[in-house]
C-alpha cells in the first residue's frame, strides 16, 4: 500500500508527539525529586506545593553529604555491585558458552531448564531460607552475604543473554582457532570474547543495576551502617513519625548519578548487546 506525503508527514507527527508524552510522563518524576532536593523545608511542606522556586539551594545535598552516613552507603553498594558484577559476569560467560556449545548434552539442557525454573520463583521466598543458610555460616552483616545472594539473582537471565549472543557467533572462527591449536579456552578468551564486547557490556549493566537497585536483601541481611548499601541506607531519612523530604530526595538524586552516567557513556554498546551482539551468523 503506498501512502502519500502527507500521511507520511501525519504519522511521523502523530509518532513524536506520542514519545515525547511518554517522555515527559517518565521523566517528570526525576524532574520533580531534583525540585525538591534544591527546595528548602518551608517550600516542600508548603500547603500550595511548586514546582518552580526563587530560593533554590545546595543545602540538602551539603547536608546528606556531610550530616548522615550517605557516603558509606554508596561506597559498600559500589563495592558490592561491582564485585556482584565481575562474579555474574565470568560465570554467565562460561555457562553462556556451555549452554550454547553444548546444548545436545542432556546434562547441559537439564542446567538451562533449571536456570529458566529458577527465574520463576520470588525472590520474597526465598528471603527466610537464604536469612537462616547466611545465619548458620556467620554471614549476616557482611558484603559476602549480599554478593552471593545478588549474584544468585542475576546469575540466570544473564547467562542467557550471554547464550542468546554466543548462538550467534559462527563455528567457523573456534574451527579456525582449532586449527591453529587453540584450546577451547584460550578460543573462548582471545577469540570469542573480544567480539563479545556489546553483550558483555549490557550484561554487565544489567548485573550492576540489579544489584545497585535491590532493597529486599540488603535491607533484610544487613543490620548494621558499616556494611548498609545505598537503597535500604535511605530509608533512614524516613522516621517514624516523619519525614525529611529535601534530604531524602537529595539522596535520592545522587544515588541515581552513577547509573545514569554508566547509561551514558555505554549506551551505545548496551543497544549493540541488546540487539543480539557484533557478529551475526
Amino acid at each position: 500500500m503506498i501512502r502519500s506525503k502527507r500521511e507520511i508527514v501525519t504519522t511521523r507527527i502523530a509518532t513524536y508527539l506520542v514519545l515525547i508524552l511518554c517522555s515527559i510522563f517518565s521523566f517528570f518524576p526525576f524532574l520533580w525529586m531534583i525540585s525538591t532536593a534544591l527546595k528548602p523545608d518551608t517550600e516542600i511542606y508548603s500547603t500550595t506545593p511548586s514546582f518552580f522556586s526563587s530560593n533554590f539551594s545546595l543545602t540538602n545535598f551539603v547536608e546528606v553529604l556531610e550530616e548522615s552516613d550517605f557516603l558509606t552507603f554508596f561506597k559498600n553498594s559500589f563495592l558490592v555491585s561491582g564485585i556482584t558484577t565481575v562474579i555474574g559476569l565470568v560465570i554467565a560467560v562460561l555457562a553462556g558458552y556451555s549452554l550454547s556449545r553444548f546444548g545436545r548434552y542432556r546434562v547441559v539442557r537439564l542446567s538451562g531448564m533449571s536456570l529458566t525454573l529458577s527465574q520463576m520463583v520470588p525472590g520474597v521466598l526465598l528471603l527466610i531460607p537464604i536469612y537462616m543458610i547466611f545465619k548458620t555460616f556467620g554471614l549476616i552483616n557482611s558484603y559476602l552475604a549480599l554478593i552471593l545472594a545478588y549474584s544468585t539473582f542475576v546469575i540466570p537471565l544473564s547467562t542467557f543473554m550471554m547464550k542468546g549472543f554466543f548462538d550467534t557467533v559462527p563455528l567457523s572462527l573456534e574451527e579456525s582457532a582449532e586449527l591453529d591449536g587453540a584450546s577451547r579456552l584460550r578460543t573462548l578468551v582471545q577469540i570469542i570474547l573480544p567480539v563479545s564486547i556489546p553483550s558483555l557490556v549490557s550484561t554487565g549493566l544489567y548485573t550492576f543495576v540489579t544489584a545497585w537497585n535491590e532493597y529486599m536483601f540488603g535491607y533484610v541481611l544487613i543490620n548494621d551502617v558499616a556494611h548498609r548499601t545505598l537503597t535500604p541506607g535511605i530509608t533512614l531519612f524516613r522516621g517514624q513519625f516523619t519525614t525529611d523530604w529535601g534530604n531524602l530526595m537529595a539522596a535520592s538524586v545522587l544515588a541515581v548519578i552513577p547509573v545514569t552516567i554508566i547509561f551514558v557513556f555505554f549506551q551505545r554498546y548496551l543497544i549493540s548487546g541488546l540487539m543480539s551482539g557484533a557478529v551475526k551468523g
